[in-house]
């Protein structure tokens, strides 16, 4: 990383193109405004949607382009305007670094519905430069975007919540999902699917795990805590547990029929989608009708709620599953997550690694 006398000049790991490639790249940051905070990255997270922007997957991608957006670093410098932050402390930023502020979902807290949000990476400014994300040695973030750490929780066990963490909690929050008691499935168990049945499990909820092989079922039922792991294949258990989930958070990143799931719901169950996935799916009405069930979305959460669920997993000593790789592994971890090979979170040490 450079410093703060040679022009703000950072090194992050870049794609070229839409092989998805990445590779050391210098770049400028701009200096700190009034209200910004100079980050030095200590570690990022990596997540399936990183892939999916290096790769061009939904056709807006921009080059060079250097992702991560479960960013967590040391406070260098803050801004004349900036009270909650001082140099020395340990803090985070997310999917997003901007929005417009005026739209009723900026008064409402809920900048992430921002149809003008800023993203972290592969967006631009409002003065007309690029965003660059956290696979990188510093960062320039203005402060309504950026949380503290909760002191004693490890920078590279934060990392993860700052998105999967967050996704997870946020609809739960939204839709009154938080009581203990309630009945939920989690569909599909990676990043995302393993952070939810940690948050509801610690909420007191009873968790099921629906994965498409038994591959996971020891991990689901004996390391993550979940009460019930079901294979979606396997018709009779599928049958049993009709009617009877008052949530499901559907985590699969790829085209899936809805039916079989919609099915599991109780009458006025919520199937929460999460998964981004370029093309259409299907379900026929009655599915819905017949139990006036819901099916939804919700996209990563608030600033507030990240400090909440930040909170939140401290206050229940909740950590991601994760592995730690140095920089020069990250395109071999991206062709990992592809995969699934992944326990359940890759976190690049960035700031213990050798960047250019």
């Amino acid at each position: 990383m450079g410093s703060l006398e040679m022009g703000r000049k950072t090194v992050g790991w870049a794609a070229r193109d839409s092989s998805g490639v990445l590779s050391p790249y210098t770049y400028s940051l701009r200096e700190t405004g009034p209200e910004d905070v100079y980050v030095k990255v200590m570690c990022c997270g990596v997540c399936h949607t990183d892939i999916h922007q290096v790769k061009n997957d939904l056709g807006m991608s921009k080059y060079p382009m250097v992702p991560g957006h479960e960013v967590v670093g040391e406070v260098i410098e803050v801004g004349s305007g900036v009270s909650k932050f001082r140099a020395g402390d340990v803090v985070g930023v997310g999917c997003i670094v901007g929005c417009c502020g005026n739209c009723r979902p900026c008064k409402a807290d809920i900048e992430q519905y921002c149809n003008k949000k800023i993203w972290s990476y592969n967006d631009v400014y409002s003065d007309g430069n690029p965003t660059q994300g956290g696979f990188a040695g510093a960062m320039v973030v203005h402060q309504k975007f950026v949380v503290k750490i909760p002191d004693g929780m490890a920078p590279e066990q934060a990392a993860p919540l700052l998105c999967a963490g967050v996704t997870v909690y946020s609809p739960l929050n939204h839709f009154g999902l938080k009581q203990s008691g309630l009945r939920g499935a989690i569909l599909g168990l990676g990043g995302v699917g393993h952070m939810g049945v940690k948050i509801a499990k610690a909420m007191g909820h009873h968790i099921t795990v629906i994965s498409s092989s038994n591959r996971k079922r020891e991990e689901a039922l004996d390391h993550l805590g979940a009460d019930d792991y079901v294979v979606s294949a396997d018709g009779a258990r599928m049958q049993e547990l009709a009617d009877s989930l008052d949530y499901i958070i559907d985590t699969i990143p790829v085209f899936h029929p809805l039916e079989p799931y919609l099915s599991l719901l109780k009458v006025d169950g919520k199937l929460i989608l999460m998964g981004v996935i370029n093309t259409p799916l299907q379900f026929v009405t009655p599915m819905v009708m017949l139990g006036r069930k819901s099916i939804t979305g919700s996209f990563i959460g608030s600033m507030k709620e990240t400090e909440e669920m930040l909170e939140f997993c401290k206050e229940k000593g909740l950590t991601s599953t994760i592995e730690i790789v140095k920089m020069d592994y990250i395109n071999t971890a991206l062709e990992r997550l592809e995969k699934n090979d992944v326990r359940y979170r890759f976190v690049v040490d960035v700031a213990g690694s050798k960047l250019d």
